[in-house]
């Protein structure tokens, strides 16, 4: 059984930060990627970032790249997304999860309950 557990989140101003941590419990071959997706009321889910189950990031979306960096301890089982330059868009449930495809982590994966990310402008 895979098991994402998610810490970190919360409110703050635009142009501040915050760090997000999982640790996901348990390994499928399905689970290779961990990261993260998000979820902002009545938009579409979108895949934040990835890493693979060396550590090495797979993927960022478009709307993050440069600002956000996705690490893994893999000692820990543990993956970290650090945000920098947050936006009032950035606003969403951010759900950790760990699947087969990085840019859809939702797609056969597993995932946590979520942690919201307030930013206000």
């Amino acid at each position: 059984q895979v098991q994402p557990v998610e810490s970190g989140g919360g409110s703050v101003q635009a142009g501040e930060s915050l760090t997000l941590s999982c640790e996901v419990s348990g390994f499928t071959y399905s689970s290779r990627y961990m990261g993260w997706f998000r979820q902002a009321p009545e938009k579409e889910r979108e895949g934040v970032a990835a890493a693979n189950r060396d550590g090495y990031s797979a993927f960022y979306a478009e709307s993050v790249e440069g600002r956000f960096t996705i690490s893994r301890d893999v000692v820990k089982n543990t993956v970290y997304l650090q945000m920098n330059s947050l936006k009032p868009e950035d606003t969403a449930m951010y759900y950790c999860a760990a699947g087969p495809w990085p840019e859809r982590l939702w797609d056969g994966g597993y995932w946590g309950q979520g942690t919201q990310v307030t930013v206000s402008s």
